[in-house]
């Protein structure tokens, strides 16, 4: 297993449903959680030093402390080619908009469930 992917997202039923359906979707893929802004910056930054890079972040745009836009840019100041893909009922707002400006290769609304947000997932690790 070398896929990994952190989602940053402060709302643990959330976030176990997303691991519950990627998991569903059959994906062999390492899932690394932050609840907070700071605290996915700081787990991207442990995994890049122990050389389990995220190949996908995916950054909810609400959260407590430092929210996705500046968790994103710092991230990305740490290293320049993250991927980082927001998912968020705001996808249609100026906070999503300044997610893609810091470097957010694609907003996914939530409206689209957590059908059409696995598929997001499996496109991106081409499974």
């Amino acid at each position: 297993m070398n896929r990994v992917l952190l989602i940053v997202e402060d709302e643990k039923e959330m976030q176990e449903l997303m691991k519950i359906y990627i998991k569903k979707a059959g994906l062999d893929i390492e899932i690394y959680s932050a609840y907070n802004g700071k605290e996915g910056v700081e787990l991207y930054k442990k995994l890049m030093e122990k050389s389990k890079k995220p190949d996908l972040v995916i950054m909810d745009l609400k959260l407590p402390g430092m929210n996705g836009v500046e968790a994103s840019k710092k991230i990305l100041k740490m290293d320049p080619n993250a991927t980082i893909y927001g998912f968020t009922a705001f996808f249609d707002t100026r906070l999503a908009e300044k997610l893609l400006q810091a470097g957010a290769k694609k907003i996914i609304p939530r409206h689209v469930g957590f059908k059409g947000f696995v598929k997001e997932i499996k496109e991106f690790f081409g499974g």
